[in-house]
């Protein structure tokens, strides 16, 4: 492998471009502080010489006191610096992650399963959960490399001695390094066993830490069980890193025969030196104490400090150029986007699956939305449903085929300028802790355009505009689902009265009761009555509202027309409906339910 392609060399190649001026400081700190119990040596043995001689001592002891002063003073001084730098170096990865994760214009990057390990490491690195962070680790590799420098320079000034003598000891203390390289070796705790642990082990512990699941931790009684599922994984990842890193038996006990062999050598010689006064006492002295800090080359925790710092380092690396191509959309184009739709919107022979998937979710699809329309998508779970929102959103682009707006290749448009036309409600919306105002308007709009929306989504008496939605915050509040959806419709309406000419709701009302729903759509009907609306929904009760119903089926239409026009064919739209009614008529479904009539589904049926 070549140099720049370790772990290591990526690790100290960004150290710089975290910091500059801390990197220089950082490694002229580092050479210092190596060099100087060398000097120290050398220091000693010239006071020794003085007393010996009986020469004057104030130069002797003034060298021995300032560098021995410098040896104090610099390290918390380089400790400082490496928790600084290490702050930066955590922050520069972080960025670029975050650009990683955030500046392709689609998302296969962040749903593709080959880079998720990687994914997880690099962004997780900083959370102490698998090793130390990266201030700490920085700090940890500065003091060991300490050590290695402090231990070339003694086996430097040993050559003074023997010319053999640095190359004897130094060797013996190098060989370690070699023969406990499985210790440090990343690769063997960055398996696809060790990394699925560590995701394991993080899930398990979010479950237990983040407020949304504590709800149902609670009234399931799964407090225990996540405690020991948490317990579980984190002793399997260190078992297994363990196993990969431990200190093997045979290599230890060639390791202690060979650097013995080598001490006893040395030392054997510079006793039989001075015994025959070959070598005086001062001299005896500064080697003596180069011999002991030639040890300092041996293998130790800088090996494992790399591990933990260079491994997030080479994900993020490793992250930035395959996420750019995972997350590419097939072109982009520059057309304007001012004005669409304003004829139609046409699905021609569209074919897409997702990364990795073993087949497509739409083959050879094709369906028509007149602009200005509503249309209801209705259909078994896996259909294609929010998939056709994804695609519509320029998410992803199809493998075959094209959308076309106006009669123009939806890949020809300007991303930004078409997602400007574009406004969504997906089951999993977004909840900002933020005010009520970020929250409907996170781009910004006049605050009259957001008690607007509010109103037309019935959310009028939530909370203040500048009340923060989340407890955790001086003055916040808590909503129920219920109200969030309402918000998440807000948002939605907000973005039309800003220009958006296309709406795309996939179940926007779960959460409310069958008449909650029903008044949320003749709200949102009535204010998108120029724009084309786009509805994914179980309920029939609200469906029926649309202009018009696809019914789809492993990724085709086998149903299209209205409600009326539906239930006359008798198909399978029909036989869905009348069950719902049925249902409701019977009394299953209560006023209150938020079900309502609509959970009659494909999976019911089939």
């Amino acid at each position: 492998m070549a140099v720049r392609d370790r772990q290591e060399w990526k690790f100290f190649a960004v150290l710089p471009r975290a910091d500059r001026r801390l990197a220089v400081a950082w490694w002229s700190a580092l050479l210092l502080r190596g060099i100087l119990p060398a000097v120290f040596a050398i220091a000693m043995g010239v006071l020794v010489g003085a007393v010996q001689h009986d020469h004057p001592l104030g130069g002797p002891l003034t060298l021995v006191g300032v560098t021995f002063i410098l040896l104090q003073v610099l390290n918390p001084i380089h400790q400082a610096i490496s928790a600084n730098l290490g702050s930066r170096v955590a922050a520069w990865l972080n960025d670029r992650l975050t650009e990683a994760c955030v500046r392709p214009p689609g998302m296969g990057h962040l749903e593709d399963a080959q880079l998720t390990n990687d994914l997880t490491v690099a962004r997780d690195f900083d959370l102490g959960m698998t090793g130390p962070p990266m201030y700490l680790n920085v700090d940890f590799i500065a003091g060991s490399m300490v050590e290695m420098v402090g231990g070339l320079a003694s086996a430097v000034v040993l050559f003074a001695y023997r010319w053999w003598a640095p190359l004897l000891l130094g060797g013996a203390w190098a060989s370690t390094h070699w023969l406990l390289r499985e210790s440090a070796v990343w690769k063997d705790r960055n398996t696809d066993q060790v990394q699925e642990a560590q995701r394991h082990a993080d899930y398990a512990y979010r479950m237990a830490v983040d407020p949304p699941a504590a709800k149902e931790l609670r009234l399931f009684g799964l407090a225990g069980w996540t405690i020991d599922r948490f317990i579980d994984r984190r002793k399997l990842l260190f078992e297994l890193q363990y196993r990969a890193t431990r200190l093997r038996e045979k290599p230890v006990i060639w390791s202690v025969l060979i650097v013995v062999g080598a001490n006893v050598v040395v030392f054997w010689t510079l006793a039989n030196a001075a015994s025959a006064n070959r070598l005086d006492l001062a001299r005896l002295v500064v080697f003596a104490q180069s011999a002991v800090g030639t040890s300092l080359i041996a293998f130790g925790g800088l090996n494992w400090a790399m591990d933990g710092a260079s491994a997030p380092v080479a994900a993020v690396l490793k992250l930035e150029p395959a996420m750019e191509p995972a997350g590419a959309l097939s072109r982009v184009g520059h057309r304007p986007a001012d004005g669409l739709p304003g004829r139609e919107i046409r699905f021609r022979h569209v074919t897409f699956a997702y990364p990795q998937a073993e087949r497509p979710v739409l083959e050879d699809f094709d369906l028509v939305i007149p602009a200005g329309s509503s249309l209801a998508i209705v259909g078994q779970n896996g259909a294609g449903k929010t998939t056709l929102a994804k695609l519509l959103c320029r998410l992803y682009d199809p493998q075959s085929g094209a959308i076309e707006v106006d009669g123009v290749d939806l890949r020809d448009i300007e991303v930004d300028a078409w997602r400007a036309r574009v406004t969504a409600v997906f089951q999993d919306f977004i909840r900002f802790e933020l005010p009520l105002r970020d929250n409907v308007a996170p781009g910004g709009a006049p605050d009259a355009a957001i008690v607007a929306a509010l109103a037309k989504a019935g959310a009028s008496d939530l909370a203040d505009l500048g009340t923060p939605l989340a407890k955790g915050y001086p003055g916040g509040t808590e909503l129920s689902g219920g109200q969030w959806q309402r918000v998440a419709l807000a948002r939605a309406l907000c973005s039309i009265a800003q220009g958006a000419g296309l709406v795309l709701l996939d179940e926007p009302t779960a959460q409310l009761d069958v008449r909650g729903e029903a008044e949320i759509f003749e709200r949102v009907l009535a204010a998108t009555r120029n724009v084309t609306t786009i509805l994914v929904s179980h309920r029939f009760s609200t469906v029926r509202h649309a202009d018009r119903i696809c019914v789809l089926e492993h990724g085709h239409v086998i149903e299209l027309g209205s409600h009326d026009e539906l239930i006359a064919l008798g198909g399978r739209y029909r036989t869905m409906f009348d069950l719902q009614a049925q249902r409701f008529a019977a009394g299953e479904y209560g006023d209150d339910d938020i079900d309502g009539a609509g959970e009659v589904t494909y999976e019911s049926l089939t």
